[in-house]
């Protein structure tokens, strides 16, 4: 994990890896920035869903006790999600490098949609 100063207020960078590991520590809050079509298709298990589109900081869930982790296809929406969320007086808030493509290239488990079925089905390692 890196981080980056953005006006006196704290964007981290995390990592597949720091991110895998956070989820099954249960010590992250991972939001998912993509339509709610992305995500249906395939997720990360355990992200919630709070499209870009409809973003509104006021109704994020708590930071107090595990922090907050966005992410997005590839980087670029979880960045500006995270980056309003500053903007609307946090502190601190961070997203994952390189998105749900660099999760899925780093072999990591997550639910796909089964071709031939349209049923959800595990996916990666």
């Amino acid at each position: 994990m890196h981080t980056e100063d953005l006006n006196g207020k704290t964007l981290e960078h995390w990592s597949v890896e720091d991110v895998a590991s956070a989820i099954a520590a249960k010590k992250i809050i991972l939001i998912d920035v993509r339509t709610p079509q992305e995500y249906m298709f395939e997720h990360i298990h355990g992200a919630l869903l709070a499209p870009m589109s409809g973003f509104d900081a006021a109704f994020m869930p708590s930071a107090d006790d595990r922090p907050i982790v966005f992410h997005c296809g590839s980087g670029m929406r979880s960045r500006m999600v995270a980056t309003k969320y500053l903007e609307a007086g946090h502190d601190k808030i961070a997203h994952m490098d390189g998105g749900f493509a660099a999760w899925k290239t780093a072999a990591k488990p997550y639910t796909g949609t089964d071709p031939a079925t349209g049923a959800p089905r595990k996916m990666g390692s």
